[in-house]
């Protein structure tokens, strides 16, 4: 199972860890993870790097 961190790209700094899921709707970004716990950002994904399991996203 491959499982990411979303990082906030100006200040890296981690906004979800265990993320299984990405959906996108628009300018908002919803974020899952394994326990099924859902968080939700304005902005867009900049980057996912699949290898290292990490995605960056430009928040508003």
């Amino acid at each position: 199972m491959c499982l990411a961190t979303v990082y906030k790209e100006n200040d890296n700094s981690v906004i979800f860890k265990n993320v299984s899921r990405i959906d996108v709707e628009g300018n908002k970004i919803i974020l899952r993870d394994i326990m099924g716990d859902e968080r939700i950002v304005e902005g867009s994904i900049l980057m996912v790097d699949l290898a290292e399991s990490i995605v960056k996203l430009s928040c508003e």
